[in-house]
């Protein structure tokens, strides 16, 4: 059984009669959608975010799609992002018809090299997409001047990064519009998919409502395509809502393992997570790295510890994307870390024990292999 159902269901447990007060509670109200949970969670989770509306989605490559549509994005644009990300950045790019183009990645943080985004842009650039990637935040304050320089809006991709902080400045804030996912592995998880966009526009936040909902105005009229049937669910939505009220907590375990770790492999050569200039990691994984990364994956499976990349294809060098023509070695530094990285079990019911033996058997296979 893989770390990730483990953690689910020690969290199900922990707060199972919460969570099954919010199912009750909403089939007894006879609202299954779109219905006052999902406008309550919409708007407790846009002002956790300070901004000033929330629009809840079905799930995270939606929350993407529907949000770059908002921003204006047609076929034949391009958005600039990162092919070092979960593959639905770059699907939901492909699914309104726009061109994606890559930037590099930082060797030490993995996070989008924004250095290289300027010569990037073109005529034809309508987005800017970084991706606070693994539970912290890009470099935000030369994007948003690039941003306003070339009048090109900026969405935030916070599948990631829950309550992550950047400068003081909380993810999903720092741009025209942000884009989260609820998956239940995520810092924030619903009890199967979900999603959000957030946005300080009105505008954008009306845009995203006839959206998710066919491109209606009013009910059986169409009046904005294409449209979509991206509604969020109204039980998920209670489920969020009780549980956005415990993000504090999830968080703060999170990176009480985190430091655990650092401090019980300081002296190995793995690669620790550096965390940036400003941030503050709330560890969506923990991602290391290791230049003998097979190997050493390959010796705990003996030890029955089955660990997790993300990611072991880049996604410019994913075969449903070699039509964008990035051949091998356009992105050196994302795919050289493709071959090291991995992540250590992270999700808050980890328990202290289980960390200990876990780091034990690490570093004995660290030290053999």
């Amino acid at each position: 059984m893989s770390q990730y159902v483990w953690g689910y269901l020690r969290e199900y447990e922990d707060e199972r009669d919460d969570i099954l007060a919010a199912v009750d509670g909403v089939f007894r109200s006879g609202k299954l959608v779109l219905g006052p949970s999902v406008a309550a969670f919409e708007e407790e989770f846009a002002a956790r975010h300070g901004v000033g509306h929330g629009v809840g989605v079905d799930n995270g490559t939606n929350a993407l799609v529907l949000a770059l549509r908002a921003l204006g994005v047609r076929p034949g644009d391009e958005v600039i992002t990162v092919s070092n990300t979960a593959a639905p950045t770059v699907v939901a790019i492909d699914l309104v018809g726009a061109t994606p183009v890559f930037v590099d990645v930082h060797e030490d943080d993995y996070l989008m090299d924004v250095a290289q985004v300027e010569a990037a842009i073109t005529e034809r650039t309508t987005c800017l997409l970084p991706v606070h990637l693994y539970g912290q935040c890009v470099d935000m304050a030369p994007l948003r001047e690039l941003s306003e320089k070339y009048g090109i809006p900026i969405l935030e991709d916070c599948a990631q990064a829950h309550d992550a902080r950047h400068h003081g400045e909380i993810a999903g804030s720092m741009g025209q519009a942000a884009a989260f996912s609820f998956y239940p592995t995520k810092v924030l998880g619903a009890y199967g998919d979900g999603g959000a966009v957030i946005t300080p526009s009105a505008e954008i936040a009306a845009d995203l409502r006839r959206l998710r909902y066919y491109g209606m105005r009013d009910v059986y009229h169409v009046v904005q395509t294409p449209g979509h049937n991206s509604r969020l669910d109204e039980v998920q939505a209670e489920i969020l809502r009780r549980k956005l009220r415990r993000l504090d907590g999830y968080v703060a375990r999170r990176q009480a393992i985190a430091a655990r770790y650092a401090e019980a492999l300081a002296d190995t050569d793995l690669v620790l997570p550096k965390v940036a200039e400003g941030n503050t990691h709330v560890y969506y994984v923990h991602v290391v790295r290791h230049p003998r990364r097979d190997a050493i994956l390959e010796k705990l499976k003996e030890h029955d510890v089955f660990l997790n990349i993300s990611y072991p294809w880049p996604v410019h060098r994913q075969q449903g994307f070699l039509r964008l023509g990035w051949a091998e070695g356009s992105l050196p530094v994302t795919e050289r870390l493709a071959g090291e990285i991995f992540s250590l079990p992270m999700y808050p019911s980890l328990s202290e024990a289980e960390q200990d033996k876990f780091i034990d058997i690490l570093r004995d296979v660290l030290a053999t292999t």
